[in-house]
């Protein structure tokens, strides 16, 4: 398989339109030169408006899809692809849209049986409702990921701000129970899960500012839990993963309560892959170095998706 794809031209798909293109434009480039040092015939390719004509343009065979938040991560790009007959890198269309959307995840993910944290969901200009979950909660948009405009409210004089914040960024927002104890991510690559990493922000919120700035976010890999800790946390992460009918790598975000269970939080069907990534240090506490994480999400590229 690896000779084959050394024979095709790679696509690198980044930057985008969405809030997250600075973050999916570093992923990209990363990716870039990990093709690249591997001997790989790879394009750089900003995924513009014009991105079928450069697909056709740069005679890309198949695609390495580095793109994060809407347009890139949402099913859309995979859906031209599917068109374009163009394989691609990670979760299918159907699978992409639900992620994407963290309200129908939880949905989903609840009539699994999968973990997660008690979630309303309200609309632009809907009254506050009375089944909102109690105090301290989680207030974040459907469509957007980074931990952008997301809030953590403990009073209710700091609800309605969050929610406004919320709103800014779509028309439809998740108000979650705030689950008390350990952040927690697994990267799962091909139905096989990854060493947990946890996840311990200085400030104590682990928002933007806390996913890109070194220095400001701890990171265990792996992390020190209990076995039947551990075993619970993969167990709910695979199973999110599965429900939702993702492939190839995916990062599944965890809570562990105090209580020491598990809270699946969502799923990104497109993991960050820059060098303060979460999924790159799953893969080399298990000693896949950079470039064979990127060569075996590309693999993946050629795996049926039904």
């Amino acid at each position: 398989m690896v000779r084959t794809l050394k024979n095709k031209r790679i696509g690198v798909l980044m930057g985008g339109f969405s809030e997250e293109r600075e973050i999916s434009l570093k992923t990209g480039r990363a990716v870039f030169d990990a093709l690249l040092s591997l001997g790989y015939d790879a394009v750089a390719i900003d995924a513009g408006k014009d991105l079928p004509e450069r697909l056709v343009s740069e005679r890309v065979d198949v695609a390495f899809i580095a793109l994060h938040g809407r347009f890139g991560e949402d099913g859309c790009v995979q859906g031209l692809l599917e068109v374009m007959g163009i394989p691609y890198t990670g979760s299918g269309v159907l699978s992409s849209s639900l992620c994407m959307d963290k309200a129908a995840a939880k949905k989903v993910m609840s009539f699994n049986r999968v973990s997660t944290a008690p979630f309303v969901v309200a609309r632009q200009g809907d009254a506050f409702s009375a089944k909102r979950p109690r105090l301290p909660v989680v207030v974040k948009p459907c469509r957007s990921g980074s931990a952008i405009g997301v809030s953590v409210v403990r009073k209710k004089k700091e609800l309605a701000p969050a929610i406004k914040e919320a709103h800014r960024h779509g028309p439809e927002i998740l108000i979650e129970s705030y689950i008390k104890g350990r952040e927690l991510t697994v990267a799962i690559l091909d139905g096989q899960a990854l060493p947990i990493v946890e996840i311990r922000p200085r400030s104590g919120f682990y928002d933007y500012n806390a996913k890109y700035t070194k220095g400001l976010t701890d990171f265990i890999a792996p992390a020190a839990l209990q076995k039947t800790e551990a075993a619970g946390v993969v167990k709910h992460a695979l199973a999110a993963y599965n429900a939702l009918g993702c492939s190839g790598g995916a990062r599944v975000d965890v809570m562990l309560s105090e209580a020491a269970r598990p809270y699946v939080l969502e799923v990104n069907t497109i993991p960050g892959l820059t060098e303060m990534s979460l999924f790159p240090r799953a893969a080399s506490a298990v000693g896949i170095d950079y470039p064979s994480l990127v060569e075996r999400m590309l693999l993946s590229a050629f795996v049926d998706r039904g």
